[in-house]
């Protein structure tokens, strides 16, 4: 009886973690039609914003506590958010670049996607609709 409570965490550990598919997007008319794992990551981490185009890349980030956010930097750079947030707190500390604006939640980052142009973000593919691109589908390869 008392292994029967503890059925359902052990059947919970052994079960590999399901995680959603991620995949960065702009709004239908950007410029911006398709981006390779380089340059989704130098956005993300800051290294430039200007692409090789010359067109411009304002990401846009979702809080560091959301399964989003872990899903999407783990895939990405195998990193967990506690890394991506010392990252971003040595480089804000020297000045030299700002971290992704942050909204805080998925509904505000698709709002500021269909307002700004340049904006690009991470979504779960299943909320990715008409009025956006995929223009990199978020992988572990």
């Amino acid at each position: 009886m008392r292994y029967l409570r503890l059925l359902p965490l052990l059947l919970l550990l052994g079960l590999p973690a399901v995680r959603a598919e991620m995949v960065v997007v702009v709004r239908a008319d950007s410029e911006i039609s398709a981006l390779g794992k380089t340059e989704v990551t130098n956005i993300f981490l800051g290294r430039y914003r200007q692409l090789a185009s010359g067109q411009l890349a304002e990401p846009i980030d979702l809080p560091t506590g959301s399964a989003e956010h872990a899903a999407f930097y783990d895939t990405l750079l195998n990193k967990t958010s506690a890394e991506i947030r010392a990252y971003w707190a040595r480089l804000v500390f020297t000045g030299r670049v700002a971290p992704p604006r942050t909204v805080d939640s998925s509904e505000r980052l698709l709002e500021q996607l269909l307002i700004n142009p340049r904006a690009i973000g991470y979504i779960e593919r299943s909320k990715a609709d008409r009025r956006l691109r995929v223009v990199f589908e978020v992988s572990s390869r």
